[in-house]
């Protein structure tokens, strides 16, 4: 079990991206959250087995008109008692 704090950068805001990243991460298994942010990129933190975490962030991708650019990565410490994943 892992947890990461990702920023996603190019076309995430308004393309459906958070929706997508909620409904992968609940089909994968995993918890936490994503957001966007003022400047067009979009945050999320995510926790689960890496493997699924990847998946999630494949599922996202798939999006008709998501376009990643780049993303920056951070593995943080776990949370406990974290239950589904969240969009703000």
């Amino acid at each position: 079990m892992i947890r990461k704090h990702i920023v996603f950068y190019g076309s995430v805001q308004g393309v459906g991206f958070r929706w997508r990243a909620r409904n992968a991460a609940e089909h994968f298994s995993c918890t936490g959250w994503a957001r966007n942010e003022w400047d067009g990129s979009v945050s999320m933190e995510i926790q689960g087995r890496e493997e699924d975490i990847d998946k999630v962030i494949l599922a996202i991708e798939k999006g008709t008109f998501v376009r990643i650019e780049n993303m920056n990565v951070k593995t943080l410490p776990i949370v406990e008692q974290e239950y589904g994943f969240r969009t703000e």
